[in-house]
């Protein structure tokens, strides 16, 4: 009995002391959470400061997603030998000078997509992969302030495909107007007169047009988060089916040495592709109760695409 309650009596000690220890480091760590969490905004502090100054800022990150199948001989489904893949890649980056009376601002993005579903029974199914989404957008504004808020500015813009049917069409603006700039991380562009030059092998469809445009750029990096988002919009003077805007966000989550997780979500609206897309697919032959589409009843559907894998972060 005594032997028992000798032992007990060691376990509770020993607890205690345990307790008692892990109590005195709680208490030896607190300060120097406190002394961390000071140094950290300071840390951010300094680093505002050196954002702030006059120079080049650059940047780049990028997106890649992929799925790969394969099936042999899987009778579950309607065509048992299949396989399928899709891959896509997104770059975004920009180069700014920055300095007390002027900047310059450079920025582009590529997103490309293929996609491939071959069913291996059929034999005028393709075994390649197909262009799936295909963007390239490249800018460049040049503004001189008038104070710290607004400058007189003049933006190049150009956007295409690369893989297929490159610069047809092709819209290249050329504008000139105002710059806000009084945020650090967002840049809104109103361009009052702006040229949109639109190059493609469908000249009836497709017009250049004088009009206006409007650019809202929003570019930052929360701890490990980096954001991405841009809405370029046109109006034409000449006729409303003639403009167009393109809404595009990525973010990257950086988990590990620049690896991380990506996505992309991208928006257009565009009467004119919309319409040359109807007239290259439009068979009246095959449907001869189908009218001739035209601006005025073509079904101008809101453009998308999103892609989601991992990211890197230059």
């Amino acid at each position: 009995m005594k032997k028992l309650l000798i032992l007990l009596l060691l376990l509770c000690v020993s607890f205690s002391a345990k307790a008692q220890t892990a109590d005195e480091l709680k208490k030896e760590q607190a300060p120097k959470k406190a002394k961390i969490k000071k140094l950290q905004g300071e840390v951010k502090a300094l680093q505002t400061k050196i954002d702030a100054l006059p120079g080049w800022r650059i940047s780049a990150f990028g997106t890649i997603g992929a799925s790969l199948s394969g099936f042999n001989n899987w009778y579950a489904r309607t065509a048992p030998n299949t396989s399928a893949g899709n891959i896509g890649i997104t770059i975004n980056g920009f180069a700014n000078l920055i300095e007390d009376t002027f900047f310059w601002r450079n920025s582009g993005t590529v997103t490309l997509g293929w996609v491939k579903i071959d069913n291996r029974d059929d034999t005028s199914d393709t075994d390649t992969f197909e262009t799936a989404t295909d963007v390239f957008t490249i800018s460049s504004l040049y503004g001189r302030r008038i104070n710290k808020k607004w400058a007189f500015s003049a933006l190049g813009e150009y956007r295409t495909t690369l893989l297929d049917n490159f610069n047809d069409p092709g819209y290249l603006d050329f504008g000139a107007g105002l710059t806000w700039t009084a945020a650090n991380n967002l840049v809104v562009v109103i361009h009052p007169g702006n040229y949109n030059f639109v190059f493609s092998d469908a000249s009836a469809v497709f017009e250049s047009s004088l009009g206006a445009k409007i650019v809202a750029d929003y570019t930052a990096k929360y701890h490990k988060l980096s954001i991405k988002s841009n809405l370029s919009m046109y109006q034409s003077y000449k006729d409303g089916d003639l403009s167009n805007w393109t809404f595009t966000n990525s973010f990257g989550y950086t988990i590990w040495k620049g690896i991380g997780l990506g996505f992309e979500l991208g928006l257009r609206d565009n009467k004119q592709e919309a319409l040359n897309n109807a007239l290259t697919n439009f068979d009246p032959i095959a449907n001869p109760t189908q009218a001739t589409p035209t601006f005025g009843n073509v079904d101008n559907k809101l453009q998308s695409y999103w892609l989601f894998g991992l990211s890197y972060a230059f």
